[in-house]
């Protein structure tokens, strides 16, 4: 007897990829570099590189922080430079700049490390949905990696998608 519902999702070979599940989980920080400043205006060399020789970096392990400076103050380029050789070994990923910039960089390197030899010529659904927010630029961005691979890319859920590519069908050559 033939069964009565038949999962045509899961005969269909669809690849689904999930964008949230690629972020590294590590914690989301910011340093403040204003705290470091001398009445709140300016950046006292000799004392900002006593702050960083006996500052406990180890806080910062395995976290993903994001530099800023939110006075409006006089901050050389070379202190987040001192910050970074600071924040190295310690932190998972370092950027100046917002939490945002922090999220982006952090959606670049998951998608810069995907192997898309694993989704040759694959359907793949590229998950819409979720738990945690995804930004648009990452859609793009993984958009941007699979193009030239897949043999087609759809968003949304694989019992609902939305058709976004197929990659046409070349002309045979007949001699």
């Amino acid at each position: 007897m033939e069964p009565l519902f038949v999962n045509r999702v899961a005969n269909s070979g669809l690849v689904t990829l999930n964008l949230e599940e690629m972020l590294h989980p590590g914690e989301r920080v910011v340093y403040d570099i204003k705290d470091n400043l001398f009445h709140g205006l300016m950046l006292r060399e000799k004392d900002f590189r006593e702050f960083v020789k006996t500052h406990d970096w180890t806080q910062y392990d395995n976290k993903n922080v994001a530099i800023v400076c939110s006075a409006d103050a006089i901050v050389p380029t070379w202190a987040y430079m001192l910050l970074a050789t600071k924040l190295q070994g310690h932190a998972h990923r370092y950027v100046f700049g917002n939490l945002d910039a922090l999220e982006q960089s952090l959606f670049e390197e998951a998608i810069a490390a995907i192997d898309t030899e694993e989704y040759r010529d694959a359907k793949v659904v590229v998950k819409g949905c979720g738990d945690k927010p995804v930004p648009t630029f990452a859609y793009v961005a993984i958009m941007q990696k699979l193009l030239p691979v897949t043999s087609s890319i759809m968003y949304g859920e694989p019992c609902s998608t939305v058709p976004l590519y197929k990659k046409p069908k070349t002309a045979s050559v007949v001699e």
